[in-house]
């Protein structure tokens, strides 16, 4: 099992989300709203970083459990619909899960994460 952590522009979460519902086997997506800088606000501003100390850039943290044989397309639909080719565009990173658990039902590793049906799964209408 792999845990995908993705950090994304706002504007960008409908498209990665449509393209993250599009892959059969995804059980789902966790998003939440988180704050930072890295090396692109550096490159930007280089001249004013003692200035501002906590300022901050809003990005979309999605965390995703999946199988191994599906992370490189959750990755890659990642990537390519969370791309502006502009500084800023995200990250993601990609470790090993140890374990899942399902609280309610004490499932553990993939029983933890069984696939949705395609007929439960919500449609991009």
């Amino acid at each position: 099992m792999k845990l995908i952590l993705a950090h994304i522009r706002p504007h960008k979460l409908d498209e990665v989300a449509l393209a993250l519902r599009q892959l059969p086997g995804l059980t789902g997506v966790s998003a939440s709203t988180s704050r930072g800088w890295g090396h692109a606000k550096q490159e930007a501003e280089k001249e004013h970083r003692a200035d501002r100390v906590s300022d901050f850039e809003e990005y979309i943290r999605l965390e995703i459990c999946c199988v191994d044989s599906l992370a490189e397309d959750v990755i890659d639909a990642i990537e390519l619909s969370a791309r502006t080719g502009l500084l800023g565009d995200g990250k993601i990173f990609v470790s090993a899960l140890e374990e899942t658990i399902r609280i309610r039902t004490g499932d553990r590793g993939e029983g933890a994460c069984p696939p949705v049906p395609t007929c439960l799964r919500h449609s991009a209408s």
